[in-house]
């Protein structure tokens, strides 16, 4: 809007000097001081400091969207792809398995996926059947989804961690008609085997457990050596046809089945490949789960569609991280969640001092621990994004700037069609002007980030979830204008004024207490930061007849040697008084999801009762100055208001 009036008033004095028959010259003297005058500077200095990243960032918008363009006129689909890289680099080693050391060429990779679906094909799946993919991460997992796709069967790519529930519902919400599962987790299908149902085929990868594979179960590995390799015709489906199903992480409930079509694939890959400048000779190290788009899109997603060579390893390790790179020569790393912060918590190895790492991508890399980060391991690059598998307002920091998850240019904005607009933090609302649309944000206020929705377009198109339900409550009308629609990622971001975005907080975990916003993502940042990179949950409880929630910490403290006296006096120099948590609950560890993010379910359901739990709890005394031990009786005190926070 500055820029506008700025820009209006120049053009308005400009044709007036010229109707007063003044020189070309004068006039645009004039006209320039004019626009400096009027705030203009203001977007001198944008243009300077950003031109440089938009340009770069415009090319990639646009290379990505025109390749788009070209597979979806010749119907192309994830497989069909696959078949150029395969011609390119038949014998180049595609996948390597840590966890063995073999190694798979792009030519194996393809005849394993050609057995998988031929054998799919014999045993009666069609095209739009659903199959359960429920294993650790390995070669064989990406032939299984890449055979499916050749012949139009669909995956549902299953968090190995599940059990049980939570297991279940995600097989059977999927609709799928088999499942197949690794060998290492065939106690877990036992468990729900019953469940199952006697339709439900089951087959099992790896060293055949007798004793412990449920009946009927049959051994996949021979059938799909035993099945033809031979190319299966791709048929035209085009790009805007379902691939997989990847699931949420379910931290705020159960995990909701997304859907991924082949366009959205091609993007996610895309963009990581040209907006990080990677190139066919690098090697990723991927140590993140493969049921998981980071791991499975953004990380495999090169070996597919552009020739790279990827690490696969079962399970991250800390200890191993940097042997393993240097081992492989690997030139990338991908990283997700707190990763980055248990590197920085080992030990000082050799390795680390000798590996060829450029570049790190990933995303929930703390702003706290940016700069250490990229001094001890020596990287060059950090490429942080942020993205869901189902969003259409990804955004990333191609050009490095510490902290940013993203941008989006302030000179171009309509370029990328994604707002932060203003939202009731305590409801997460969203408030909207006299015209019923959103309000867009100002640099420097924190808001939901949205994205115009465009089902035509594959950079705009909002596929949704499996439930039709899910999908509605991501959606919402008349945010740009009359009668758009737009995705609600669920996140709040702040964005500066060159228009660089930095995660806030998701939806939910922002709480109010002495009449201000507590974003738990900071507090959880200088917390593990003073407490040399432990884990650390934060979130807000109720307290009864006290307004707002009083917050909460969850650090994990194996050996019991935290000293809450010296924690919060260094918690007074660097949080305001109503950010400082109310309550501590010291305990072995701090629960995870599969992607390494912190869960928080079951503390916020057990809150700061001590019987709920026999952790050790604190309860911080303002009167004393420090955090005091929380026993049945000051609890009881606490609830009945006798004791005030």
């Amino acid at each position: 809007m500055l820029a506008m009036g700025a820009c209006t008033a120049s053009l308005g004095s400009l044709g007036l000097m010229r109707l007063m028959g003044l020189p070309w010259s004068w006039s645009l003297a004039a006209t320039l001081g004019i626009y400096i005058s009027s705030g203009g500077w203001r977007v001198l200095r944008i243009i300077f400091k950003t031109a440089a990243r938009d340009t770069f960032g415009l090319s990639v918008l646009l290379r990505v969207k025109w390749e788009l363009r070209w597979h979806q006129r010749a119907k192309s689909t994830i497989p069909s792809i696959f078949q150029d890289t395969l011609r390119r680099h038949p014998d180049k080693v595609a996948l390597i398995y840590e966890a063995t050391g073999e190694k798979w060429t792009f030519r194996q990779l393809d005849e394993y996926s050609n057995a998988v679906g031929n054998f799919l094909s014999q045993q009666g799946f069609h095209a739009g059947d659903v199959v359960a993919i429920f294993m650790e991460s390995c070669p064989q997992f990406v032939g299984l989804w890449l055979g499916m796709a050749k012949v139009g069967v669909h995956a549902a790519l299953i968090n190995f961690n599940l059990r049980c529930d939570s297991l279940m519902f995600c097989i059977t919400t999927s609709g799928a008609k088999a499942v197949i599962f690794g060998s290492e987790l065939s106690t877990a299908i036992s468990e729900v085997n019953d469940q199952l149902g006697k339709n439900m085929a089951r087959f099992c990868s790896g060293e055949f457990p007798l004793e412990s594979a449920p009946p009927g179960t049959k051994h996949l590995d021979p059938l799909v050596t035993m099945a033809a390799k031979s190319a299966i015709p791709c048929p035209a489906r085009g790009m805007n046809e379902r691939l997989f199903y990847i699931y949420t992480s379910g931290t705020t409930g159960m995990p909701k089945a997304a859907i991924v079509v082949h366009s959205r694939y091609y993007r996610i890959a895309a963009f990581g490949y040209h907006g990080y400048r990677l190139k066919s000779s690098d090697v990723i190290y991927n140590c993140l789960p493969l049921y998981h788009s980071a791991g499975n899109i953004m990380g495999v997603g090169q070996c597919v569609l552009y020739g790279l060579t990827v690490v696969i390893r079962k399970k991250f390790s800390a200890s191993r991280f940097w042997d393993d790179c240097v081992k492989y020569n690997c030139t990338i790393i991908q990283y997700i969640g707190e990763i980055c912060r248990y590197l920085l918590n080992q030990p000082v190895r050799e390795a680390e001092a000798k590996h060829q790492v450029r570049l790190a991508i990933g995303n929930g890399l703390r702003p706290t621990i940016w700069e250490e980060f990229t001094h001890r391991f020596r990287i060059k690059q950090i490429g942080e994004f942020y993205g869901a598998t189902e969003c259409n307002c990804s955004i990333a920091n191609l050009d490095g700037k510490v902290g940013a998850c993203g941008f989006n240019s302030r000179i171009l904005p309509n370029i990328y069609p994604i707002r932060l607009v203003k939202v009731n933090e305590d409801t997460m609302e969203l408030i909207r002007d006299s015209n019923g649309l959103c309000v867009r944000c100002q640099p420097g206020e924190p808001g939901l980030l949205v994205g115009r929705i465009n089902q035509q377009d594959p950079l705009r198109r909002f596929d949704g979830y499996v439930n039709q339900t899910a999908t509605n409550k991501k959606i919402a009308f008349n945010v740009f204008h009359k009668g758009d629609s737009a995705y609600l990622s669920g996140d709040v971001l702040v964005m500066d004024e060159l228009g660089y975005m930095y995660f806030k907080d998701r939806s939910g975990d922002t709480f109010r207490w002495r009449g201000e916003n507590v974003s738990t993502t900071e507090v959880e940042g200088t917390l593990s930061h003073i407490l040399n990179q432990t884990d650390v949950a934060v979130y807000g409880v109720e307290v009864p007849g006290v307004e707002g929630k009083a917050g909460m910490a969850a650090i994990a403290d194996p050996q019991a040697k935290l000293n809450t006296s010296a924690l919060y006096q260094e918690l007074q120099k660097v949080l305001p008084p109503y950010a400082r948590p109310i309550f501590l609950r010291l305990l072995p560890e701090v629960d995870t999801t599969g992607t390494f993010k912190i869960q928080k379910t079951r503390l916020q359901r057990e809150g700061f009762s001590p019987l709920m739990t026999s952790d050790r709890l604190f309860f911080l005394d303002m009167k004393l100055g420090r955090y005091v031990p929380l026993d049945e009786n000051l609890f009881s005190n606490i609830q009945t208001g006798k004791t005030s926070l």
